[in-house]
């Protein structure tokens, strides 16, 4: 049996400071918050598939990258996919996404010939922060994420995680499966 699984690098310990940065956008028409606690920024999403088999080839990526643990800068905000029509409301990357990037194109390369199938978006670091269920407030987003920059934090990462994601009706529930170690 397969789990829902993804690829992340967890925000840990920026919590209160995603927290701060969704304030601005609290009581929105449209505009459901995630969890600050579970923040993080997705470097590939597998969907259904067995933990043991991929945990080798992420192990694999990983090495591959060449990527040793570094810092991330977080901070801006963002949207998908373009601001006259947003599903996702994000904080992006200051410091950090080309080594993000190494990871995921690294992760790409494994995943893909595993047979998973290949992103269809150039690969944009960011954590989300907010998804838009319906258009009421959207002016509002435009506006805040046209006039505001906030500043999110910094943070080391040293291993990326495998997740597990179950959907509940109060929203997605985040466990690691496993972590690995740059």
């Amino acid at each position: 049996m397969g789990k829902r699984l993804f690829v992340s690098v967890d925000l840990d310990g920026l919590a209160e400071d995603i927290a701060a940065v969704q304030e601005r956008f609290a009581d929105t028409a449209g505009l459901r918050l995630t969890d600050p606690e579970q923040a993080h920024v997705t470097l590939k999403f597998l969907g259904d598939t067995a933990v043991d088999d991929i945990v080798a080839e992420l192990e694999t990526a990983v090495a591959e990258s060449g990527v040793d643990p570094f810092e991330v800068e977080f901070g801006g905000l963002g949207v998908f996919p373009s601001l006259s029509y947003i599903s996702v409301v994000w904080v992006g990357v200051r410091e950090g996404d080309r080594e993000l990037t190494a990871l995921h194109e690294a992760i790409e390369d494994r995943t893909t010939a595993m047979g998973f199938d290949a992103e269809s978006h150039d690969f944009t670091p960011h954590a989300t922060i907010a998804r838009m269920d319906h258009a009421g407030g959207k002016e509002r987003v435009q506006d805040i994420v046209e006039s505001e920059d906030p500043g999110v934090g910094r943070l080391r990462v040293e291993a990326v995680r495998l997740t597990e994601s179950v959907l509940r009706d109060d929203g997605p529930d985040y466990t690691t499966v496993a972590s690995v170690s740059l």
